[in-house]
């Protein structure tokens, strides 16, 4: 479990194919500041760009670690695949704080950037949602953005899904990958977990 609030920028230093075909996954070798692994041990989740995964080797000392993707994982989300900067959270531990909003981890699909403008001290930034996960996105409601915790400002419905507008604030962009995206970017999007828990029941009530 994680909250969306992004505890260091890593980089994605090496990817290495863990088989001959698209079947398989791959192994990143992930960099981090120093001192961002202390306490972190083999078998603890990290989320990268909001998509949990779990440390498979560890080097502390040189501020590394690994992890497998399977080809699912990399059918699912985006950014993972070539190296470059990603956002880092540690899981949750009981009694921390919760700074963003309950987040699991999972990607629920892929969004990409249609638009990203100055908006006074701040930046706008547009999403384009797909179908699937728009009715789940709602005004004032918590959308995670490459494990970003967000506060969608407008929501306007498309027949291919909707558009989305999030304010983000100097640190955001200072603090997190975000300042790289670009129109056309792809995002990893995870969507509110009560959301996703109200239409379940909505869809099975008799």
């Amino acid at each position: 479990m994680f909250t969306g609030i992004v505890t260091a920028i890593g980089t994605v230093a090496d990817v290495q194919p863990l088989g001959a075909s698209a079947a398989h996954g791959v192994r990143l070798t992930i960099a981090v500041p120093q001192g961002y692994l202390d306490g972190v041990v083999l078998g603890d989740s990290v989320a990268l760009n909001g998509a949990c995964m779990t440390v498979t080797r560890l080097d502390a000392a040189h501020g590394r670690f690994e992890v497998d993707v399977s080809a699912e994982s990399l059918a699912c989300t985006a950014g993972l695949a070539e190296p470059g900067r990603v956002n880092l959270e540690l899981a949750l531990r009981v009694g921390d704080r919760l700074g963003g909003h309950l987040v699991s981890g999972h990607v629920d699909g892929i969004g990409s950037v249609s638009n990203i403008r100055a908006a006074g001290e701040s930046t706008e930034l547009q999403l384009r949602c797909p179908r699937e996960l728009a009715h789940l996105i709602a005004v004032k409601g918590s959308l995670v953005v490459n494990g970003v915790s967000l506060t969608v400002n407008t929501v306007v419905d498309a027949s291919d899904g909707c558009i989305c507008s999030i304010n983000l604030i100097p640190h955001t962009m200072a603090h997190t990958t975000l300042g790289d995206l670009r129109t056309g970017s792809a995002v990893n999007l995870e969507v509110d977990l009560i959301a996703r828990y109200i239409e379940r029941q909505l869809a099975t009530k008799a």
